[in-house]
């Protein structure tokens, strides 16, 4: 009788826990569909910004979460296969991969916010610098563009304020027909319209654009850290919601082959 109320018992455990990792696999799943679109979103929203960083570490922190993001969506589908087939194999395949994708996923998460703590110095020591000696220089067409939405998208003008511009390559060249600031500085776009710089023509934001790129990408930068490192911790019940399913499989089997 004894040995019989402890084999329900065990059935019980199985079945309490199959349907917790059903449950958690479809948080998985959901988990790993967030990660992926923050990645996308925060690559494909305000790409053209990228241009304008010195370090590549914002991108780089993107483009691990999308590559989190695909595998959790892979693995969470294995995982509810893994599951229904109670096969150790698989299992034991299911947890090794949340390991894996919970130190990718914790890496992005790190590099978010390390790269947080040092966003406002690196936009003070080169935004400024990038933006007057690469404006609507000859192969930066790129920053060019990205430097116009800036303004635009943020109604700024200059890295620290529209005086910034006086130093400016372009600015001092004869290309610019003796405008002030670009174009894109004024509050309606007109052809030459940078050739007056009074407050009624152009944006005088205070801090310029360097203030609000920065609040830009550090609200973007928390975002990153918050979902890496949420998902990440989600992935340890995971692992260890998937590593007592294998013990109580593996004990079933041993009392299986000992009634043998």
């Amino acid at each position: 009788m004894s040995a019989l109320n402890k084999e329900e018992q065990g059935d019980w455990q199985t079945v309490c826990l199959k349907y917790l990792l059903f449950i958690f696999n479809f948080l998985f799943w959901m988990g790993g569909a967030a990660v992926l679109g923050v990645g996308v979103w925060t690559l494909v929203e305000k790409s053209d910004y990228l241009s304008l960083l010195a370090s590549s570490t914002f991108a780089i922190s993107a483009y691990i979460l999308i590559l989190a993001g695909s595998l959790v969506v892979v693995t969470g589908f294995l995982g509810c296969c893994a599951v229904i087939r109670e096969q150790r194999s698989c299992l034991s395949v299911y947890f090794f991969s949340l390991l894996v994708i919970f130190l990718i996923e914790l890496v992005a998460g790190v590099l978010a916010y390390v790269y947080y703590q040092r966003l406002s110095e690196e936009l003070k020591l080169h935004l400024n610098q990038t933006m007057t000696e690469n404006y609507a220089q000859p192969g930066r067409e790129a920053i060019t563009a990205a430097v116009d939405r800036l303004q635009q998208d943020f109604k700024c003008c200059g890295s620290n304020n529209s005086q910034d511009w006086a130093h400016s390559v372009y600015i001092s060249s004869s290309a610019a027909e003796q405008r002030l600031v670009p174009d894109s500085c004024c509050k309606t776009i007109t052809p030459v319209c940078g050739k007056r710089d009074h407050p009624s023509n152009i944006y005088k934001v205070e801090g310029g654009c360097i203030t609000k790129l920065e609040q830009f990408l550090a609200d973007h930068l928390l975002v990153i850290g918050a979902v890496g490192i949420g998902v990440a911790c989600l992935q340890l019940v995971g692992a260890f919601l998937t590593a007592c399913f294998i013990y109580l499989l593996y004990k079933e089997e041993e009392e299986e082959f000992g009634a043998l």
